[in-house]
């Protein structure tokens, strides 16, 4: 089956121009919404990636309807061609899965994607190693360590209140509370 999915920034912008090039390509259903790309929850497209199936075709109106990224795009290709769903573009026409050229190109893609992530993985241990060379650490700084604070989280800890209300009277992060319970014994 083809399925669409169309996507407008604001509640102000018309999906009219999208749904009706979808449903003229061949789309049987489109879900569309109106939110911005930036927005981590898009419940339409979770709703659409949930009821594909194999053999299936998702075509959108252009690719930055999808997503907004490379990285969101490349992870939801690649998720497609594990799942075996086919994907089209109406105005990347070069991005359509369903040709042997479209599928080229998003091997291509894929392969510059690797790529990008390992040149980045040498240069992190390649700034780490210089770092080191002049005598800095990596990693996150680490704060002080508050032993009044710990001496309380141990006290409100074995009165056994909800760790909720712990980390919010002595006003720290869970993982803090876990640190100073290890770090005096009570863990």
């Amino acid at each position: 089956m083809i399925f669409g999915y169309a996507r407008v920034s604001t509640k102000d912008q018309s999906l009219d121009l999208q749904v009706d090039a979808l449903k003229k390509a061949g789309c049987k259903e489109v879900y569309s919404e109106k939110l911005s790309g930036r927005s981590k929850k898009k419940p339409k497209l979770e709703e659409l990636l949930g009821k594909l199936r194999e053999g299936d075709i998702l075509m959108v109106y252009s690719l930055d309807r999808l997503g907004r990224t490379s990285k969101e795009l490349i992870n939801l290709l690649s998720e497609f061609k594990e799942r075996g769903i086919q994907f089209k573009s109406l105005r990347e026409g070069v991005f359509d899965t369903t040709s042997a050229m479209g599928e080229a190109v998003f091997q291509i893609i894929a392969i510059l994607k690797a790529m990008e992530v390992q040149v980045l993985s040498e240069r992190t241990k390649d700034g780490l190693t210089a770092a080191r060379a002049r005598g800095k650490k990596g990693g996150r700084p680490r704060g002080s360590y508050d032993k009044n604070k710990a001496a309380a989280a141990v006290t409100l800890y074995q009165r056994e209140l909800p760790i909720s209300e712990i980390t919010e009277t002595l006003k720290i992060s869970r993982s803090t509370l876990y640190q100073y319970l290890r770090n005096e014994g009570v863990m």
